[in-house]
């Protein structure tokens, strides 16, 4: 093994993770901004009030996106099967 092949499946490693925790994050971003502007417009200063609404969405995006995100993986493990008699020899 190269250290170009290392790199390489380095970043694919990244690639795919970022590819599967972007709904996650982008949902519960979108969430949070939308509990912070009605913070602000009420005056409600309270820490722990965008707790439940993020992990709710974070909950609804792993039921909607979950069997894509089971797919990715799968995919990218047997790809990564599939080239290791290429990567070793």
């Amino acid at each position: 093994m190269t250290p170009e092949v290392i790199s390489t499946i380095a970043q694919d490693t990244v690639l795919v993770a970022v590819k599967l925790i972007a709904p996650i994050l982008l949902s519960s971003l979108a969430i949070g901004l939308l509990v912070a502007m009605f913070q602000a417009a009420t005056q409600i200063n309270e820490q722990t009030l965008t707790f439940i609404p993020k992990l709710a969405m974070v909950i609804i995006v792993l039921m909607l996106a979950g069997p894509w995100m089971l797919q990715v993986i799968i995919d990218y493990f047997q790809d990564l099967m599939h080239q290791i008699p290429e990567l070793i020899g």
